[in-house]
């Protein structure tokens, strides 16, 4: 076997310095190494390829490299255990087709004018002249998307319940309390709900209370017209043709809560970052956006060329996902060369792949006119992974975020109030703005 150069230090240092500043630690790697480059776990090499050629080989040699979800057991407190991540073949795969029925094609076209609407809500509750984070703010919209598409709630008492404990429940799943003992299993003690990880079961238990009765209610009063996530799955049919328990279904649910949330309102704050520090780019958009009608239907606004080009740039730079999840070398195999033997574990790095200056010059530029002048092969471009594990909700994220910005530049005039370059800064998986992007709501003129 042999192995891509990489740092000879100890794991364990590696690891704090990755924990501290992810980002900086694959542009140092990549500085010293190049785009793959070996870190060893104890006696088990850790490949990390940020080469195309390499993505490719990962995502579609799925006989000698497996996407074991085994490898992502250490995320079984937040997904469940019968959670995609922890899914293999068979149940994996209809599962996740299951999950991308209602998230692509005609289904979400129905979703478009409530996403609208949703942003119009939660801005009319911004004050003119007053500043506001931006971050917070829009993970408020992509909460009630979120509400509204995965479990059809629009108001009502259990919407009202369900809105508060899932802000609680995520904002929570980002602090120390829950990220260190995912990373160390020992110091997952629930001794009541007063201790760390005791409220963290606490508020999964609520969760799994209100869904259970979502679930119940909704046996009992079935709706053949309902379009939305949790009403699919109530009457679909597992791999062995009987209906999912309320288990099987409500574990379906936390990797799209987090990404729905989370993951979309850090794409959409970067979005109005960029947006409006580069005037240009701005004065563009507004201008494709008011060639529509004033009141254009949603499927007009995502088919824009050059909005799909802005979010398409967002997603470059701070991509949903900085890494694939894990594989496993389960046969012997060539890598890009290299002899690797079973037991290596191999992770993409989408990050080093997004800021390759041979295919994105300048890759720190935001310059969306890259994605109107040349079409990125899906292992050039991948903000949603790639191959078995990629994001079942891509297609949703896509249109939510479209919708979000061409909503609030069209009604609303912001500005930032900081000049100051911003950093993205490690939440969970995500990288929103260490500020939380500061704005202010300005009159229109």
């Amino acid at each position: 076997m042999n192995l891509p150069q990489g740092p000879k230090l100890p794991d364990w240092w590696l690891w704090m310095q990755f924990a501290a500043d992810p980002l900086g630690f694959l542009d140092k790697m990549n500085q010293r190494y190049g785009d793959t480059f070996t870190i060893m776990s104890e006696s088990t090499p850790l490949i990390f390829v940020g080469n195309p050629q390499g993505m490719k080989q990962i995502f579609t040699n799925t006989t000698e490299i497996i996407a074991a979800g085994e490898l992502n057991k250490e995320a079984a407190p937040l997904v469940g255990k019968n959670g995609l991540l922890l899914l293999d073949g068979l149940r994996h795969r209809s599962r996740r087709q299951l999950l991308m029925s209602p998230l692509h094609g005609t289904k979400i076209r129905t979703y478009g004018q409530q996403i609208c609407d949703v942003t119009e809500k939660v801005m009319n509750q911004l004050s003119i002249g007053k500043s506001f984070l931006a971050y917070p703010t829009m993970q408020k919209i992509t909460l009630e998307v979120i509400l509204n598409t995965l479990f059809g709630l629009h108001q009502g008492d259990r919407y009202e319940q369900l809105k508060q404990l899932l802000t609680n429940l995520m904002n929570y799943a980002r602090s120390p309390f829950v990220e260190i003992p995912l990373s160390f299993p020992f110091l997952q003690q629930d001794l009541g709900r007063w201790s760390p990880w005791g409220y963290f079961r606490y508020l999964w238990r609520q969760f799994d209370e209100l869904i259970y009765a979502e679930i119940s209610d909704r046996r009992q009063q079935p709706n053949p017209d309902a379009n939305n996530v949790l009403c699919e799955l109530i009457f679909a049919h597992n791999e062995t043709g009987e209906l999912f328990t309320n288990e099987e279904i409500r574990d379906l649910f936390p990797s799209l809560l987090f990404g729905g949330r989370d993951a979309s309102a850090t794409a959409i704050t970067w979005a109005l970052y960029w947006i409006h520090r580069t005037p240009t780019v701005r004065e563009k958009l507004l201008k494709e956006i008011k060639s529509l009608s004033n009141s254009p239907d949603p499927m007009s606004i995502v088919e824009l060329p050059y909005l799909n080009a802005v979010c398409h740039e967002i997603l470059r730079i701070y991509p949903t996902q900085v890494v694939t999840f894990p594989r496993r070398v389960e046969l012997p195999t060539n890598l890009m060369g290299y002899k690797l033997s079973p037991g290596t574990v191999i992770i993409g790095c989408i990050y080093l792949t997004h800021q390759n200056p041979e295919l994105y010059p300048q890759p720190q530029q935001f310059q969306p006119e890259r994605f109107l002048e040349k079409q990125y092969s899906p292992y050039e471009f991948m903000p949603f992974g790639g191959g078995a594990r990629r994001c079942p909700g891509e297609a949703l994220a896509f249109f939510e975020m479209k919708l979000v910005l061409a909503t609030i530049l069209s009604r609303y005039q912001l500005a930032l109030t900081n000049t100051q370059p911003e950093k993205p800064q490690p939440q969970g998986a995500n990288y929103p703005p260490a500020s939380r992007l500061k704005m202010v709501l300005c009159k229109i003129p």
